[in-house]
């Protein structure tokens, strides 16, 4: 459901530039995602760290995209984002015990270190490359271009990418113990 929920931003920033073009579309994309901070805020009483820097860096570009008048920050905000979510992911190999995905709780999925350093770099990989195809296709594309390519980037790709692992990871979902064999 949260991931449903992350995706709200980039629905509307894509909703709004179809109607009304990118300056409106960004100011509503700061918006939304300051919204979606509080949101969460408020339901969990805990900051989520991840929103909230998408949220400033969301501010911080589309901010001067607004006042500069210059699509040019908003562009290469998901550059930003995916190269720091990269390099962090793949950064938590040398710094610590455990990757930065076995560090989240892992309630439905169980892995031994090895298998999460796979996918660890697996996924620091993936979103590195999406930060350099992302810049590639702000810099030489059109901007409506960009934009399908950031929505699907954005909902599309992670999704597939994770489909992709499904096979392999799934040996390690957790089960619920079975009540009936108890009898």
């Amino acid at each position: 459901m949260n991931a449903l929920i992350d995706t709200i931003p980039a629905l509307l920033f894509v909703g709004v530039y179809a109607f009304y073009g990118l300056y409106p579309a960004t100011a509503v994309l700061i918006a939304a995602c300051i919204a979606l901070v509080i949101y969460t805020w408020v339901r969990t009483r805990r900051m989520p760290k991840m929103q909230l820097a998408i949220a400033v860096v969301v501010t911080v570009l589309g901010g001067l995209t607004l006042w500069l008048h210059d699509p040019d920050f908003v562009k290469f905000k998901p550059t930003a984002i995916y190269a720091a979510f990269g390099a962090a992911l793949l950064s938590s190999h040398f710094f610590g015990d455990k990757v930065l995905l076995a560090r989240l709780p892992q309630q439905m999925i169980v892995m031994p270190d090895a298998v999460w350093r796979r996918v660890n770099a697996a996924w620091g990989i993936y979103y590195l490359l999406l930060a350099a195809v992302n810049f590639y296709i702000a810099k030489n594309f059109s901007e409506a271009t960009w934009v399908t390519w950031k929505f699907i980037s954005f909902t599309v790709l992670p999704f597939v990418f994770l489909l992709l692992h499904a096979p392999f990871l799934s040996r390690y979902l957790v089960t619920e113990p079975n009540h009936d064999d108890a009898h």
